[in-house]
């Protein structure tokens, strides 16, 4: 035991300053360590060591830096760390402990915000292509993050999520809530955050059931999506009015303009045309191939091209060096933007009588093989690169109907590159070389 040294008072400390150990009393084992700082020369520092046996090993225990920690404070502390080493409890084994629990409770308290940039990077290779991973992004940054996104994961509750989903935003100049004025863009919102808190489970920084489930949590506080949804479907010429556009559009020059008409002749998806490649087309076959990671289903989609799309190719000059149909004046593909600024400039001269955008010309083309043909249903969703039917259809449908649908797009090259009945009087035929 050590020996007990003569109590010293609170002057007496302070007027200490020869380097060493100095015992100061009142608790067995209590000393001031004093010694000269490294940084100066001729200033000293002072601090409080405890020094106990703890079994068979002798500690030395720090209690902090005189005079911040003042005599009475140092007696205090030893006597607490002394009391426990009685009750056969290590202090630095205790005070170790309690840091590796303070670091673990640090590293659960991860935002929600940590979570999602954390999940998204460690997905990075799943998402289709770069696009999507913007949007999923973008939403969550536009979206959850101004109402969620510094909050600890471990606390966000149900009604946290409601505040996400019922957030006041504009849209068409008036102010709404979410869930009501943009129910698509609320549900994958809350399919991501489902996914991000899911994540966060898996990795211990949050317990309990997850609150962006829909069944039985947020469906008893929420309308179904399809009850208040508003299908806003892309705005698009009316069939009957394609080949009055394309009268127009095949008078203009550049290669955006071209885009836009095989666009039209293939009832593709924008982007499709935009990244086509030379080497994705056969000349030969009449088909062009677009890889599964460029399709919105994953599968190998291929396009029967009519003549018609088969002269227009032909008659675009290769770049070399690029493999690319469509290539910009900087040699990279076109951006989305391109061809809606075309079509928006055309309905502005009045070439174009209602507006409508690249995309609804899918729907124009969906329209007319409906409304003006007889082919199956599931021959016009295949050529739109749509999943045909269910599961088991498609596990019996092994064929891509490749050449039913080359005759459903010849017929729909014809279609609109024949003027009506009515128009064939008024209207100037262009060859497609002209």
């Amino acid at each position: 035991m050590p020996k007990v040294a003569k109590e010293l008072k609170p002057l007496q400390v302070s007027r200490l300053l020869e380097p060493g150990w100095h015992a100061v009393g009142g608790v067995p084992g209590l000393l001031l360590q004093i010694r000269e700082a490294a940084s100066s020369r001729g200033q000293i520092s002072r601090s409080w060591i405890l020094r106990v046996r703890v079994g068979s090993v002798r500690q030395h225990i720090g209690l902090g830096p005189y005079p911040e920690v003042s005599l009475a404070a140092a007696r205090q502390k030893a006597r607490s760390i002394r009391e426990d080493v009685r009750n056969g409890i290590d202090p630095l084994q205790h005070r170790k402990d309690i840091k590796a629990r303070l670091v673990a409770e640090r590293a659960k308290r991860k935002t929600f915000e940590e979570c999602a940039e954390a999940y998204m990077d460690a997905h990075s290779s799943d998402y289709r292509n770069d696009k999507h991973r913007k949007q999923w992004a973008s939403t969550l940054r536009t979206y959850a993050y101004p109402v969620i996104g510094s909050m600890v994961v471990a606390d966000i509750a149900m009604h946290d999520v409601l505040n996400v989903l019922l957030q006041d935003t504009k849209k068409n100049g008036s102010i709404g809530q979410l869930w009501y004025t943009k129910t698509e863009t609320a549900k994958r919102l809350l399919a991501r955050i489902k996914t991000v808190l899911d994540y966060a489970a898996v990795r211990g920084f949050r317990e309990g059931p997850n609150p962006a489930l829909w069944m039985g949590n947020l469906s008893t506080q929420l309308p179904s999506p399809s009850g208040v949804q508003h299908h806003n479907h892309q705005p698009a010429v009316p069939y009957s009015q394609v080949y009055e556009f394309l009268q127009y559009l095949r008078r203009k020059d550049g290669i955006t303009a071209k885009a836009l008409e095989f666009l039209i002749l293939t009832a593709v998806r924008s982007g499709n045309v935009r990244s086509a490649l030379w080497s994705e087309i056969s000349f030969t076959d009449m088909v062009w191939t677009i890889p599964a990671e460029k399709t919105k289903t994953r599968k190998l989609h291929r396009v029967p091209l009519s003549r018609q799309a088969i002269e227009l190719l032909k008659s675009l000059p290769k770049i070399a060096g690029s493999d690319l149909v469509f290539p910009s004046p900087t040699n990279k593909p076109l951006t989305d933007m391109a061809l809606s600024t075309l079509m928006r400039r055309m309905y502005e001269s009045g070439e174009l009588l209602a507006k409508a955008v690249p995309h609804g010309f899918r729907s124009s083309f969906r329209d007319w093989a409906a409304e003006r043909t007889n082919y199956p249903d599931e021959i016009r969703k295949a050529a739109s690169g749509h999943k045909v039917g269910d599961k088991v259809q498609e596990a019996y449908q092994r064929s891509d109907l490749l050449e039913k649908r080359r005759r459903l797009m010849q017929d729909w090259a014809e279609f609109v590159y024949t003027a009506p009945a009515s128009a064939a009087d008024n209207v100037v035929k262009i060859g497609l070389n002209q």
